[in-house]
């Protein structure tokens, strides 16, 4: 075979086989295809679109072009949960111990963030000494005794698909539903999991704006996940204004730590809730939605949930002690309220300003080498539909400098928007999948 006459084929819309693809992936996972071949591959896909074979083949090509994590040591049904991102999305650090604590196996990997916030492995990372960088030994070890493991994601995890993502992000081709739909995929099915819920989020402070565009992608990857034999399960919330209202690493530990005790923001634990009730039905804990809400509840008002937490801070050498004692978590040294200039009903939230507002602060990466303060952020005291009167808080800022507070104060004057008349909330679940 020549990649030339494959960016022909592919350029004039035909399909390519299963046998290309991999031929493709393979040779340019071992640098024998350039990156200027392959960037003409990507426009012509960008531009013609792919089957749902030609995606599937592309997705466990990427999957298989290194190590494919072997779990089955792992006693019982092991369910993986995948977030497409957002602003305040610390849902697996509450949600992981809740699922795990009703007797289902969660060997997840994830990531380091880059843009407004960390990713889950630097939220975590806010209880001194925890670190995911632990053997695939630990971490089967992990699971299989505390029921939850969170490791970070390896080179050797689908390598081509970290090659693949370099090569669209600085050839304007990251935006195509099969290649994004297969990148994330290629990583999940590569993690070794027997089923997938995925999180996909859609609005201002989503990677997709569009809501008809987030369940296209749902429905590729559920239908991706089911082809290559997972039990795959789709979630689509909203992201038009920040989950919950902490934004920030620790400030979002913090938050989740709350939500453990029963006492988190409504959406943020709905949102919990419901991925945590496909999470137990996918993993044999639970016969129905109803039976499965109930457990949820129940490991909550326990504090088994909690613990669960704790158990898993501990076992990855974090400080546990501050799981029961948030004072011990990272702190930043300036705290100040947003006060509102105008009186009204909170109709928006533009998310996105509200996330530039946390990088400012030093709460996430503009670059891959960008040191994260973990103590910055914002707690939102107002959200859409409630009412303000002029001179309330709307947000609490945590800060460690100065300037940085200032202009993220000024950046912040453009996020919120008021009405005079009362406003409905969009809804958080916009549908299941699956």
């Amino acid at each position: 075979m020549r990649m030339y006459d494959l960016i022909m084929k592919k350029r004039g819309g035909e399909s390519l086989s299963k046998e290309e693809i991999e031929y493709m992936i393979t040779e340019y996972t071992a640098d024998r295809i350039p990156d200027y071949q392959m960037s003409a591959m990507m426009m012509a896909i960008y531009f013609q679109g792919m089957s749902a074979q030609e995606t599937s083949a592309l997705t466990m090509a990427m999957a298989h072009s290194g190590d494919m994590m072997d779990l089955s040591e792992i006693t019982g049904t092991k369910v993986d949960k995948h977030s497409t991102g957002g602003v305040g999305d610390k849902t697996s650090i509450a949600l992981t111990p809740m699922v795990a604590a009703c007797g289902v196996k969660i060997a997840k990997m994830s990531g380091r963030g880059l843009g407004h916030t960390g990713g889950t492995i630097d939220k975590l990372e806010s209880f001194a000494g925890f670190t995911t960088g632990i053997t695939a030994e630990h971490f089967v070890r992990q699971v299989n005794e505390i029921g939850v493991s969170i490791m970070g994601q390896t080179a050797d995890i689908a390598p081509a698909d970290k090659k693949l993502y370099a090569l669209r992000d600085v050839t304007a081709t990251v935006d195509n539903m099969s290649l994004i739909a297969s990148s994330i995929m290629s990583k999940k099915l590569a993690s070794g999991a027997d089923a997938i819920v995925l999180d996909v989020k859609t609005g201002s402070g989503a990677f997709m704006k569009d809501e008809k565009d987030s369940f296209a992608l749902a429905q590729e990857m559920v239908t991706l996940g089911n082809m290559a034999g997972r039990k795959t399960i789709a979630v689509v919330s909203d992201m038009d204004q920040p989950l919950g209202r902490a934004v920030g690493n620790a400030l979002e530990v913090e938050e989740a730590i709350a939500t453990l005790r029963g006492k988190g923001p409504e959406d943020f634990t709905e949102l919990c809730m419901t991925l945590g009730t496909y999470m137990l039905i996918a993993g044999g804990a639970a016969s129905d939605e109803q039976d499965a809400r109930k457990k949820l509840h129940s490991v909550i008002e326990d504090g088994s949930a909690l613990k669960k937490l704790a158990d898993f801070v501990q076992a990855q050498g974090g400080d546990a002690k501050a799981v029961y004692d948030t004072t011990l978590l990272p702190k930043a040294s300036v705290v100040e309220e947003i006060v509102s200039s105008k009186s009204g009903y909170v109709c928006r939230i533009d998310c996105e300003e509200i996330g530039i507002c946390s990088l400012i602060l030093g709460g996430g990466r503009e670059t891959k080498d960008s040191m994260i303060d973990l103590s910055v952020g914002l707690v939102l005291n107002k959200k859409v539909g409630d009412y303000v009167t002029a001179g309330q808080s709307l947000a609490t800022i945590y800060a460690n400098d100065r300037d940085k507070l200032a202009s993220a104060k000024e950046r912040f004057g453009a996020a919120y928007h008021f009405t005079d008349q009362p406003v409905q909330g969009s809804g958080l679940i916009k549908g299941i999948l699956s």
